[in-house]
């Protein structure tokens, strides 16, 4: 027999006249390589088929079954039971909007900041379906390739003191997208125009460096060195500025 886990998941539909925020108690027996994203289905199979939440892959790809988990953001679908103790604690990622129990909407949020911070490559070139692609130098690709990776789950977002204070604040998944683009030989935006994007309080300089972004990024993607990156980048834009007066 395997272990009793109790998990201690959110309640709240804001859908549901008379609906309330409580945490509500579950017991479930433990099975071999038991991920979260099984608990949660076996729950709403065996026990209370009204329990929201989000998933679609089950491969850490989509990025829609993130969630806090004991106190951490991270994906239902690669966090085992194994690793964590009998008692369990499922919340909704905060910063988004609610839409039920352990759902939330973060396509609305990352639609408007990449609206933002313009995420399509900018050219004057006329594409021309007449000739050969573009020759990239390999490492550069894969450099576009790793950051490429993100799968927008807002665990990130979620863990960022500065988005968890203010809601204008870009969040490394943007800012990752952004030197995206900076690295890009195909964008033509000049470090200045970049800098009228993210050269601000809610861009790059309202970071406060606390490392939780890349701590809890499922992707494990290198978002400190982009940060640190686009910092640079972006100081040293504004010094040029200045001494140009």
């Amino acid at each position: 027999m395997g272990r009793l886990l109790q998990f201690e998941i959110f309640r709240y539909n804001p859908e549901e006249k008379g609906s309330t925020p409580h945490m509500q108690s579950f017991v479930l027996e433990e099975t071999a390589n038991m991920t979260l994203f099984i608990v949660l289905n076996r729950l709403r199979e065996e026990q209370d088929p009204g329990l929201i939440f989000d998933f679609c892959c089950r491969a850490g790809i989509c990025g829609s079954c993130a969630m806090v988990i004991n106190g951490r953001p991270g994906l239902a679908c690669q966090t085992k039971t194994a690793d964590l103790p009998e008692q369990i604690t499922l919340l909704p990622l905060p910063v988004f909007k609610l839409i039920g129990d352990l759902s939330v909407d973060t396509g609305v949020w990352f639609r408007e900041m990449y609206q933002k911070t313009e995420s399509w490559i900018h050219t004057n070139k006329v594409f021309d379906p007449t000739k050969e692609e573009e020759r990239m130098d390999n490492a550069v690709a894969e450099q576009i390739y790793e950051l490429e990776r993100c799968v927008e789950c807002g665990c990130c977002i979620a863990a960022c003191g500065t988005a968890r204070m203010r809601d204008d604040f870009l969040g490394a998944a943007s800012l990752n997208r952004v030197a995206r683009f900076v690295i890009d030989p195909r964008d033509q935006r000049t470090d200045k125009e970049y800098f009228e994007i993210i050269g601000n309080d809610y861009g790059i300089f309202g970071c406060m460096g606390l490392l939780a972004c890349e701590d809890v990024c499922p992707k494990k993607l290198p978002l400190q060195n982009q940060l640190g990156f686009l910092r640079r980048k972006m100081g040293i834009t504004a010094l040029k500025q200045i001494f140009r007066r």
